[in-house]
């Protein structure tokens, strides 16, 4: 008997807005283009955004903290949050809003994230930025939000 192979699954992307699939996206002139647009748009950053959940959750200096390894220890929670970093990751590079998670002041209140924390979940970005071939202009700009979000993260 002769096994025949899987058909890979195709999502069926017609119920997305044309700007945010690949395929339909429209043609952007340089110099125009927003953050997201330069990301690869929703595909692009929850490509990146995939990668690095992954990573945080394994990270041992972010889960140092122990509030913070409450949910990072959890892989149940990795689906959800991989959600709300990248819609926040999409709003915040220029996309179209879908962040429907709490402020970044409310989102971290309760988990005494230091300097060295904040400094590790930073390093994990870029370097996943890095890792999925972003060019070094969006990289710096994409990490220049991320540092603008230091002082409403850093809690202790």
């Amino acid at each position: 008997m002769t096994a025949t192979p899987e058909v890979a699954h195709v999502p069926d992307t017609r119920r997305l807005a044309p700007e945010a699939d690949p395929a339909t996206a429209p043609a952007v002139q340089p110099g125009t283009a927003t953050l997201y647009e330069r990301l690869g748009g929703c595909y692009g950053i929850a490509g990146a955004v995939d990668i690095l959940v992954d990573r945080l959750f394994q990270n041992v200096k972010v889960n140092a903290n122990e509030k913070v390894h409450e949910h990072h220890g959890n892989p149940a929670n990795a689906p959800g949050y991989k959600w709300l970093v990248t819609s926040w990751s999409i709003e915040a590079a220029g996309g179209p809003k879908c962040y429907i998670g709490h402020d970044m002041d409310t989102a971290h209140e309760h988990l005494s994230i230091d300097t060295a924390g904040f400094d590790a979940v930073a390093k994990e970005i870029e370097a996943t930025l890095d890792f999925v071939g972003v060019p070094e202009p969006e990289l710096r700009e994409f990490m220049d939000i991320i540092e603008s979000y230091r002082d409403k993260v850093v809690q202790a």
